[in-house]
């Protein structure tokens, strides 16, 4: 573990100038946050093949922990959209469960928490730009493609305990094309009145928050929650006077239970381990990215700066004691982080508040909660995955290089066909197969075998028009990095010049050398050998300070004379012309 980490959660340095109207405004905020998260918890929860209220548990547990343990004043902790495909995934293995969910949300939070022991949050930054957008497109595409079952309002025949035909709610397969092909396979138990009802819910909260704009408190309200309340009261209304009417409810699939959950500590085997790790780090991956990602949002908006280790550790921590309540996988989350720094909120204590207005709710209020009709919760995941999409960005980066459309497509489809873990492992790789593609392009090797110009050297003391190279000696110039991208490009020169006038002394430029690795000097080390063998000799010339000092810790100097290392290209061709001259006289 790396000494200099220091574990510093914000609110210690909040509670120190901690006052009555800050107070007043973290209140407001937190409730206000606790009003949006209510549908959006439920609907996540649903969403992910979990029942309503482990959303809203996950709301709690993980929002208070990450307020009271995370590195940033603002950032609302919670269920988010991104996690939806992958639970959704776990939850419907036979070979995993519930139970697989547990464990591998506590080894992704085990993983959140190295990451931050470690001081890898600078290092999540760094992740492809494409690679983000692409998966991020590939969720909220495949979101909408999981609800698109209860806003058609399709149903299936299957059989009851009893060994009677009954209609259920339509149970798709897992992956995109087969839900897709399923749901025109059942097209004809199309539902009507869902459809109406989702898409009244989508028109909702589209047009709610320009209807109320003006109007005090109620401007304050998200419009999800207004969906809610003015769908579920017409389903109500409808239901009453039509009793023929069908529209699924959260309480026909699911019974809510209004009370906090016991602690329960899973049994992990090795297997469970060893099996869930990938997914695990995908949701360690994937949690970091949207969390950090939140904390530069919301840094950038109220003009501070997070601690982006310290914030790892607290998702970590959320991600290890939540499951334990049964809740699922949680991070930051952006639209919650915004509408608490809209509403007032500057410190911790708002994040907090809304993990307190939650629990009244779920003890209070959530028996009532099993009216809200299923099509309602898909309107608002519908808009959830619509924004999530970011399709002018998407469109955006269309005309960006090959290489960025490459990897964004790659992930974007790969996410959406097969899943997340695949979709990320590639993309990563993709893009650095891409990156050093760049670089190898970036990198020269050139050979001068002639006369080299003075005016266009910046390494040269002597002042005469042209410089001669001696016959018998070739200066290779490299300009860029000396890796194992560009190592064969040199052994290929070498190759060439083999078959050809091979001269006797060869000057390497190493001027214009950033960095070397160790496959370029094991390749150079192997150069040195072959030409020392034949007698013949590497002069090296104008190795930058870092580069010399990492030849120096390898002992790649071992291999050579010391007088064969020179400064710049005129002592070095001193040193040629010195060599060429002893080799005739013996």
């Amino acid at each position: 573990m790396n000494a200099n980490f220091v574990f510093k959660p914000r609110l210690l340095e909040c509670l120190k100038d901690y006052n009555k109207e800050t107070m007043m405004k973290d209140i407001m905020a937190g409730l206000i946050v606790g009003i949006v998260a209510l549908p959006l918890a439920i609907a996540f929860g649903i969403a992910s093949g979990v029942s309503p209220e482990k959303g809203i548990i996950t709301a709690i547990v993980a929002g208070f922990i990450i307020s009271f343990f995370g590195g940033t004043k603002v950032q609302i902790g919670g269920p988010t959209g991104a996690f939806i495909v992958i639970i959704y995934g776990i939850v419907n293995n036979p070979a995993y469960g519930i139970q697989g969910l547990i464990v591998a949300t506590i080894l992704a939070g085990v993983m959140l928490v190295a990451l931050g022991l470690f001081k890898m949050g600078t290092v999540i930054k760094f992740i492809p730009y494409p690679i983000i957008i692409g998966f991020t497109a590939g969720i909220a595409l495949t979101i909408f493609t999981t609800q698109m079952g209860d806003v058609l309002g399709l149903t299936e025949q299957v059989m009851d305990k009893s060994g009677n035909m009954i209609t259920a709610p339509l149970k798709t397969p897992g992956d995109f094309i087969g839900k897709w092909i399923c749901y025109f396979e059942h097209i004809d138990t199309f539902n009507l009145w869902n459809f109406v009802m989702a898409i009244a819910s989508v028109i909702i909260i589209v047009l709610s928050p320009k209807a109320v704009s003006r109007i005090p408190v109620l401007n304050k309200i998200p419009g999800s929650l207004y969906a809610i309340l003015i769908i579920t009261g017409a389903v109500l209304i409808m239901k009453a006077n039509i009793p023929e009417l069908h529209i699924d409810t959260i309480g026909d699939r699911f019974h809510i239970k209004s009370q906090l959950p016991d602690m329960v500590v899973p049994n992990i085997t090795w297997d469970m381990i060893r099996n869930l790790a990938p997914i695990a780090f995908t949701i360690a991956i994937l949690g970091a990215i949207e969390s950090l990602l939140s904390a530069a949002v919301a840094d950038g908006v109220i003009g501070d700066r997070h601690d982006s280790n310290t914030e790892l550790v607290a998702q970590g921590i959320a991600n290890i004691v939540t499951p334990l309540f049964g809740g699922i996988p949680a991070t930051g989350a952006i639209a919650r982080t915004m509408t608490n720094i809209n509403n007032g909120g500057r410190t911790p204590i708002a994040g907090i508040i809304h993990a307190i207005v939650l629990i009244l709710i779920l003890l209070i209020l959530m028996p009532y909660a099993e009216y809200i009709p299923m099509a309602c919760l898909a309107g608002v995941l519908v808009v959830v995955s619509y924004n999530m999409s970011g399709w002018r960005t998407f469109k955006g980066l269309m005309h960006n290089p090959k290489s960025d459309v490459t990897v964004l497509l790659v992930t974007f489809f790969l996410t959406v066909i097969f899943d997340l873990t695949i979709a990320i492992e590639a993309g990563l790789i993709i893009a650095c197969a891409l990156f050093i593609k760049r670089v190898m392009e970036t990198t020269e090797i050139s050979v001068i075998e002639e006369e080299i110009d003075p005016s266009h050297e910046a390494d040269m003391n002597v002042h005469e028009e042209h410089l001669t190279i001696p016959e018998g000696c070739a200066v290779y110039e490299i300009n860029g990095p000396y890796f194992f991208g560009i190592a064969n490009k040199f052994d290929d020169l070498q190759q060439h010049l083999s078959n050809g006038h091979r001269p006797k002394v060869q000057i390497i430029r190493m001027r214009r050398v950033p960095f070397i690795d160790s496959t370029g000097m094991h390749n150079l080390g192997t150069l040195i050998e072959m030409n020392h063998e034949q007698g013949m000799h590497i002069i090296l010339s104008g190795v930058n300070e870092k580069v010399h000092q990492q030849l120096m810790k390898a002992h790649f100097y071992d291999k050579m004379n010391p007088d064969h290392i020179c400064p710049h290209i005129d002592v070095a061709l001193e040193k040629a012309r010195e060599l060429l001259d002893n080799m005739k006289k013996n």
